[in-house]
């Protein structure tokens, strides 16, 4: 399978925001050493109440119930490949998981996306690939971002790709190396406030764009030194546990001049990340993408040209890109750019997990 010049991989990705997991099935064929990829189906399975509640509790539960949970998820996965793959009529060669992450704390070489390989392979009976972070930390390196290595593959004709997940990050050529880097907190905390009017997620930034900026709650929420650090850098749910919750939760600023300051924050950010480099076409995609008043800042702060694709593209990127890694390591070939991380040396990162094996 490893000399195969084309592949279907499905690919599984679960967010910090806890929407759901996104699964894409894709096609990739090699051409005069060019990968071409076509989305065969997508789907997302929104997390019932139950699955958000245990992965919610597994940032500060031990690890006894993180291991169970392992598995559990594991299981849960498998079921919902199986129900993917009966529903689209599919023959795929590979499953590529990213899983959830519990935690991710390069600084300390710890990082965890549980999704249980073995119990994948088993219950599905096809080839998995998982764990694309851990090679990276343990060479030092932050295990993030990962999916810089399909936008220069997959996606080289635009100047930067932009993705607004539970955290937006920015991925950019750069004197001939890959650059890339998370920038800000963005859904996860968009989602924590509209939750608190009892709505999954601010539809189109309406509540956003009836509130006003605050400028002390922005000069707040630029404070934080990361945002001076040079790359690579990354974050994750310890920053918005850390930082970000006490500034939510505080009565001090009303729901809607929150949620517009935020989305001024994350602008600004990715503004100061992107502006130095020359004017181009800028991909942007996830779930931020949908918030209208967020895309509006977003453009006004730029110099770039905003590309918006289909909605498959918006919202299914990171399921895409995560199908194109594991087949890249199931080819040996590498798939994590020290470049972007860090690390010692670059990698073909991923555990391979074969049916019988």
């Amino acid at each position: 399978m490893k000399d195969k010049q084309q592949y279907c991989v499905i690919g599984l990705m679960s967010g910090s925001s806890l929407d759901g997991v996104d699964l894409a099935a894709v096609s990739f064929v090699k051409k005069a050493d060019q990968w071409q990829f076509q989305v065969q189906a997508s789907w997302c399975y929104p997390y019932p109440a139950e699955w958000k509640k245990a992965l919610q509790k597994a940032y500060t539960a031990d690890e006894t119930y993180r291991s169970e949970l392992d598995l559990t998820y594991g299981g849960y996965l498998a079921q919902l490949v199986n129900d993917f793959i009966r529903k689209h009529k599919l023959s795929p060669d590979l499953i590529a998981s990213h899983g959830h992450t519990i935690y991710h704390q390069p600084e300390a070489g710890r990082t965890l996306q549980i999704g249980n390989g073995n119990v994948l392979v088993k219950k599905t009976g096809l080839t998995v690939v998982n764990d694309f972070r851990s090679e990276d930390v343990r060479k030092g390196g932050q295990g993030a971002p990962l999916v810089p290595i399909g936008d220069r593959l997959l996606f080289n004709q635009y100047e930067a790709c932009l993705n607004l997940g539970g955290i937006a990050n920015v991925s950019f050529e750069e004197y001939g190396y890959r650059k890339a880097f998370d920038v800000c907190i963005a859904n996860q905390a968009l989602n924590f406030l509209a939750q608190k009017a009892g709505r999954q997620f601010d539809d189109g930034g309406l509540m956003a764009a009836s509130g006003k900026l605050d400028e002390q709650l922005l000069e707040l929420l630029e404070k934080p030194v990361f945002f001076a650090l040079p790359a690579p850098k990354s974050l994750g749910r310890e920053f918005f546990e850390s930082f970000h919750l006490s500034l939510l939760e505080s009565e001090t600023y009303s729901l809607e001049d929150k949620l517009h300051t935020y989305c001024v924050h994350i602008g600004r950010q990715i503004a100061n990340s992107l502006n130095q480099l020359p004017a181009g076409k800028i991909l942007v995609t996830g779930g931020g993408t949908h918030n209208t008043f967020l895309m509006e800042i977003i453009r006004q702060q730029s110099k770039h040209q905003v590309i918006v694709p289909d909605n498959q593209l918006i919202d299914f990127k990171e399921a895409i890109v995560f199908a194109f890694l594991g087949l890249l390591r199931l080819r040996s070939e590498i798939n994590v750019l020290s470049s972007v991380t860090g690390a010692d040396s670059d990698s073909s990162s991923g555990k391979i997990w074969l049916p019988n094996g």
